[in-house]
């Protein structure tokens, strides 16, 4: 119906004017808010002032706009209803049933990485690791991820920035071959790596490309769920 298109075509240019703003803008300018959203300035104005009622929007003094309070509070809302486990346990599941091997997350903890989840393979044959296990942080995909996308310096760090993921065969334990991609929440941050596992004759080139895909796409609904922004 006419009015519901309307309704909706109202609430998409709201929620593109709140999206405008980026970690680097304290304030933009009228025109600049149109230019990014690409309305034109009256249909822009109209908009943060309906935002502004809400506390959506803030005008200042000279005129340019700001994110309000209130997205504030519907934050701290969203951050205390959501269990990381909730998320990532399901989609460490939904990627041991599509490549058959075994899947962690790894954070950053000083030094070294932590296992936070994992989800075993069901193969009699498999990597196994506990939540809580410590592990080198520049051996292994895993822990090579999280210093690359950690801002880390060299050579090898630059090809994983590049490439976006990692693979290691055996440079941990001999009898294990990772590809591993980094997760982002709150923006651009790090929050560590997600890793497919397993015996390195199950990693030939072909199995690898097929893990990758199947790994970036669960590391995407995992940064996305954390209000991470993937840098793949």
């Amino acid at each position: 119906m006419p009015g519901n298109s309307s309704g909706v075509a109202a609430v998409e240019r709201a929620a593109s004017l709140l999206e405008a703003f980026t970690d680097r803008d304290f304030s933009l300018s009228l025109g600049e808010l149109a230019r990014r959203v690409e309305l034109d300035k009256s249909t822009v104005l109209r908009i943060a002032r309906s935002l502004a009622k809400h506390g959506l929007l803030l005008r200042n003094e000279d005129a340019s706009w700001r994110l309000g309070p209130k997205l504030m509070k519907l934050g701290n809302i969203y951050q205390s209803t959501f269990r990381a486990s909730d998320i990532i346990e399901p989609l460490l599941a939904e990627v041991v049933e599509k490549t058959g091997e075994s899947a962690a997350v790894y954070v950053r903890e000083g030094q070294e990485r932590v296992c936070l989840f994992r989800h075993d393979s069901h193969q009699s044959i498999r990597h196994a690791a506990r939540i809580g296990d410590t592990m080198p942080l520049d051996r292994g995909a895993p822990g090579r991820v999280i210093l690359a996308f950690g801002g880390r310096s060299g050579e090898v760090y630059d090809q994983i920035r590049d490439a976006g993921f990692h693979v290691t065969c055996g440079e941990r334990d001999p009898q294990v071959a990772s590809i591993a991609v980094p997760i982002y929440r709150d923006g651009p941050n790090l929050f560590g790596s997600m890793a497919v596992t397993g015996p390195p004759a199950r990693f030939d080139g072909e199995a690898v490309q097929r893990h990758l895909e199947i790994l970036r796409q669960a590391a995407r609904k995992l940064s996305t769920a954390m209000g991470g922004e993937p840098g793949t």
